[in-house]
């Protein structure tokens, strides 16, 4: 586990090994190596209070890679901001833009240092386009914006991304200011994705999660309704199937026998604006 490449291994001074991180700790459910046992700890907390966790983390990235993939195949989208991108895995998301578009454009945004070595190491674009990496906060729209537009060309429609991230900002009015400060930015034509934690699938076991945060033995992290996930969406044009279940948006019929199960994660991908 954590097997960090060699000429990166300077940057890793720091990071606290005692703390577990959440983007680690979706590495560990999704079969990668790079964590800290401190964060299968809490990985394996997680799961034995909430036994379909491993699933929900595997449907949210296969959303991720649909929805870029019809962003970039059906509406043309070149450029994607991706905030709260975690570590790199399979499919990452100038990946899957960029066979699309080798010309694709792509900046990765987190805040754990981990990631920041990884990202560095192994976010390599196509020639044709570009991809960069930015060690910042979800909450801190500004900075965030301002350093994008160094790779990203904010006359034209870019695709936010915010992945598994709004959570971590626990209070509503909040969560929709940050999104509201973000879109304000882009152009019009550009689009939101976003994706979090529900509380409605398994009420039960959600309930015993949230009690382990409020207590302080896992992450924080605000488990949402899908009403309160719609939210972000307001005055936005959502695209078909409309806010819904991360195994369920767009899936590939081929792919499942009928309809798949709904799993505690709710998405939705919305249009901003008019050209």
């Amino acid at each position: 586990m954590a097997d960090f490449p060699p000429s990166d291994a300077s940057a890793l001074n720091g990071i606290d090994t005692t703390r577990p991180s959440q983007a680690r700790a979706w590495n560990y459910w999704l079969g990668g190596k790079d964590y800290y046992p401190v964060d299968k700890e809490l990985a394996d907390i997680v799961e034995r209070t909430y036994p379909g966790m491993r699933q929900i983390v595997l449907h949210a990235r296969a959303f991720l890679r649909r929805a870029v993939r019809h962003l970039a195949e059906e509406e043309g989208v070149r450029q994607f901001l991706d905030i709260g991108s975690g570590l790199p895995t399979v499919d990452n998301t100038h990946e899957v833009a960029q066979r699309v578009d080798p010309a694709s454009r792509v900046v990765y945004v987190d805040n754990d240092p981990v990631v920041l070595v990884h990202a560095r190491a192994l976010l390599t674009s196509h020639p044709e386009g570009a991809s960069d990496y930015l060690d910042a906060d979800v909450r801190d729209p500004a900075d965030i914006l301002r350093r994008a537009a160094r790779t990203l060309d904010f006359t034209r429609p870019i695709a936010l991304l915010m992945l598994g991230v709004l959570g971590t900002v626990r209070d509503d009015e909040q969560a929709r200011d940050l999104v509201g400060r973000y879109l304000r930015a882009l152009p019009v034509g550009s689009y939101l994705v976003v994706e979090d934690g529900t509380n409605t699938v398994k009420p039960q076991a959600a309930a015993q999660t949230e009690q382990l945060r409020d207590e302080g033995q896992v992450y924080s992290y605000e488990l949402r309704t899908p009403g309160r996930i719609a939210r972000f969406f307001d005055g936005l044009e959502l695209l078909e199937p409309g806010v819904v279940s991360v195994s369920r948006w767009r899936y590939e019929d081929e792919a499942v026998d009928g309809v798949p199960d709904e799993v505690d994660a709710f998405c939705g991908v919305a249009r901003w604006g008019s050209e």
